[in-house]
C-alpha cells in the first residue's frame, strides 16, 4: 500500500514541474507552486524510506520463518534421509538458500508491483501529453524489455545448480573439519585442501555462468533507456521548435519518461533477482516436501500384527523381536528372522562378528528405521501401534560413537532431563565415574566440552553419554559398545554401574569386548544376521563353536 502511495506521489511530481514552469512563464506567484513541490517530494520521500524499512523488516520475517520451518523439518526427517543425504549440503540450504529469499523479497514481487503501477501511471500521463511521443517510447522501451526477459529465461536453472555447487562446497568443508585431526595425522592435509579448493571452483563456475546471463540483462535495460531519451529529445524538441509542443510539455514529458524507465530497469533486475530466488526455493521446497517422523502418532503396520503369545509365567516381556527381518533401500539384507526376548529388569547381550547386525537391532528398537518384516513389542504391543516419542520416553540409548554436544557438561546432561536437578546430575556423574573430571575444572557442571566432546577424551565422552540416558532412568537401556573406549579401571567401574543400574531396569547391551557382558541373564550370538544361539556364557561355551571361538580369542576360556 505504501509503495502505491509513494507512486502517486512520484507521478505527481513531473504535473507539478510543469505548473512550476508555467507560472513562471505566466507571472503568477510562485511560492505556492514550489511550495506544493516541495511538500509531495519530500512526503513521497518519506513514504518511499518507511516503505523500505517495512519490506526490509518483512524479508528478514521471511527468512526467519523460513530458516525455523526448515530446521525443524531437518530435524523431524527420518534417519534414513540421513543416510542419504551430506550434512554440508542440507546446512547450505538452511543458511545460503534461505538467504537468497530476502533477495527475493526485497527486488523481487513487491517491487514489481509497485514498477507496474508507477510505469501505467506514467503511460497515462504520456499520452494525455503527447501520444506521438508515447507511441515512439513504448517501441524503444519493448525491444529493451524483450531482450532482457529472453535473457532470464534461464537464471532459475543455472542459479540452481549453483547453489548445488555451493551446498556441495559446503559438504566438504563439513567433512573436512569435523576429521582435521585425522587429516592432520594423515598428511593428508593438502590434498583435502585442494578437494575443497576444487568443489569451491565449480561452485565459482556455476556462479559465473549465472553473473554471465544477469550481465545480458543490463545493457538491454541500459540501451532502452538511452534510446528512448535520445528519440523523444529529438522529436521533443522539433515539436516544441515548430509550437506544436510547449516547453513545459516537453520536460513534463520527459519526467514521465523516467518514471516509466526506471521501474521497468526495476522489474527488469526484480524479475532476474526473482529467478535466483525461486531457483534457491525449490531446494528448500525439496526439504520441506519430506514426509517428517510421525512422533504424534502411531504408525500403523501395513498388515495386522500377530499378538504376543501367552506366556505361563504371567506378563509379557518387556521387549521382545518376533521374527524380524531387514534391509536398507539398496536391497542389502541385514537381518532375518531375529527373535529374542528382554525380559524386565533383565541384562541380555548381543554379540557377534562385525557386520552381524548388531547395531542396527538397536536402531530399530529406537524406530529409526522400520522393519522389513516381524514384530518389535513392547511389553506386548507392537511398536508401530505406539507413538515413537512414547516409546522413546522409556528408552535409553547410546550409540557407539557416544556422541557429545557442543556446550557444558550441563547442557549434555539435561538434554534427556531438563528438569533435573544438581544434586541429580553430581549423582549420576558419580555413577560413571565422571566426578573429579568435572571437578578439575572451577566451572564445575559448566564446564565446556568443547566441539563434538574434544575436551574430553574418548573414555569420558562414552562416560558422559551413558549418565545422559541413566539420568532419564529409563526402563529400558540400549548400550552400543559401552566399554570400547574405557582403560580396564573404568571398564570394571562401568561395570559395576550397569549391575546397579540393572536392579530397576533392563538392559541391552552390544559387546565385543565378552569380558564386561560374562554375567549377563543372556547372551544372544548373531552371525550374518542370524541369531544362531542363546543362553549364559557357560552354556554357550559348550554349545556355540562361534562364541567359543569368540571367548577363546579373548583368553575368556
Amino acid at each position: 500500500m505504501l509503495s502505491l502511495v509513494a507512486a502517486a506521489g512520484a507521478l505527481a511530481q513531473p504535473a507539478l514541474v510543469s505548473r512550476v514552469i508555467a507560472v513562471v512563464g505566466s507571472g503568477e506567484p510562485l511560492l505556492p507552486a514550489v511550495g506544493l513541490l516541495v511538500v509531495v517530494l519530500l512526503a513521497a520521500s518519506a513514504l518511499s524510506a518507511f516503505q523500505q524499512f517495512l519490506l526490509q523488516r518483512t524479508a528478514e520475517g521471511v527468512v526467519l520463518s523460513t530458516r525455523r520451518l526448515l530446521t525443524d523439518r531437518l530435524l523431524r526427517l527420518p534417519i534414513a534421509e540421513y543416510d542419504r543425504r551430506r550434512t554440508g549440503d542440507l546446512m547450505s540450504r538452511v543458511g545460503s538458500d534461505t538467504t537468497l529469499l530476502r533477495a527475493t523479497v526485497t527486488s523481487g514481487v513487491v517491487d514489481v508491483a509497485g514498477s507496474v503501477v508507477l510505469a501505467l501511471g506514467a503511460v497515462v500521463a504520456m499520452a494525455l501529453v503527447d501520444v506521438w511521443l508515447l507511441l515512439l517510447t513504448v517501441v524503444s522501451v519493448a525491444i529493451g524489455v524483450t531482450t532482457a526477459v529472453l535473457a532470464s529465461r534461464g537464471v532459475r536453472r543455472l542459479s540452481r545448480q549453483a547453489q548445488e555447487e555451493v551446498g556441495a562446497m559446503t559438504a566438504a568443508v563439513e567433512r573436512a573439519l569435523s576429521a582435521v585431526r585425522t587429516i592432520r595425522a594423515s598428511g593428508a592435509t593438502a590434498r583435502e585442501a585442494a578437494a575443497v579448493g576444487a568443489s569451491a571452483g565449480r561452485a565459482y563456475t556455476a556462479g559465473v555462468r549465472v553473473a554471465r546471463l544477469e550481465a545480458l540483462v543490463s545493457p538491454a535495460g541500459s540501451i532502452a533507456v538511452q534510446g528512448a531519451f535520445l528519440a523523444v529529445l529529438g522529436v521533443g524538441g522539433y515539436r516544441v521548435a515548430n509550437g506544436s509542443m510547449t516547453v513545459a510539455e516537453l520536460v513534463a514529458f520527459i519526467l514521465y519518461l523516467f518514471l516509466l524507465v526506471m521501474p521497468l530497469g526495476q522489474a527488469i533486475g526484480a524479475y532476474t533477482e526473482l529467478q535466483t530466488g525461486l531457483g534457491a526455493l525449490v531446494r528448500i521446497q525439496e526439504i520441506l516436501a519430506l514426509d517428517p517422523e510421525d512422533d504424534e502418532h502411531a504408525e500403523r503396520p501395513a498388515r495386522a500384527a500377530a499378538p504376543a503369545p501367552a506366556t505361563a509365567a504371567g506378563p509379557p516381556p518387556l521387549l521382545q523381536l518376533d521374527g524380524v527381518d531387514f534391509g536398507y533401500p539398496d536391497g542389502t539384507p541385514v537381518l532375518r528372522g531375529v527373535s529374542f526376548d528382554v525380559p524386565a529388569g533383565s541384562r541380555v547381550a548381543l554379540v557377534g562378528p562385525s557386520g552381524a547386525g548388531k547395531s542396527t537391532i538397536l536402531a530399530l528398537i529406537e524406530g529409526f528405521y522400520p522393519v522389513s518384516a516381524g514384530v518389535v513389542r513392547w511389553s506386548g504391543t507392537d511398536v508401530r501401534e505406539m507413538p515413537r516419542a512414547a516409546l522413546r520416553a522409556r528408552l535409553g540409548y547410546v550409540e557407539q560413537e557416544a556422541p557429545v554436544l557442543a556446550g557444558s557438561v550441563r547442557d549434555n546432561l539435561l538434554l534427556t532431563r531438563p528438569d533435573a536437578t544438581d544434586p541429580e546430575l553430581w549423582a549420576v556423574l558419580a555413577d560413571v565415574g565422571l566426578t573429579q573430571v568435572v571437578r578439575r575444572s572451577p566451572r564445575g557442571l559448566d564446564v565446556l566440552v568443547g566441539d563434538e566432546g574434544v575436551l574430553l577424551s574418548g573414555g569420558e565422552r562414552q562416560r558422559l553419554a551413558i549418565a545422559r540416558s541413566l539420568l532419564a532412568r529409563p526402563e529400558l537401556l540400549l548400550l552400543d559398545e559401552p566399554t570400547a573406549s574405557l582403560d580396564a579401571r573404568n571398564e570394571q567401574l562401568l561395570r559395576e554401574t550397569l549391575a546397579a543400574a540393572s536392579a530397576d531396569r533392563a538392559l541391552l547391551v552390544v559387546a565385543h569386548r565378552l569380558s564386561t557382558v560374562l554375567d549377563s541373564d543372556q547372551i544372544v550370538v548373531l552371525d550374518q544376521g542370524r541369531v544362531v544361539a542363546r543362553g549364559t556364557h557357560d552354556e554357550l561355551v559348550d554349545s556355540s563353536p562361534l562364541y567359543r571361538e569368540l571367548a577363546t580369542a579373548q583368553l575368556l576360556v
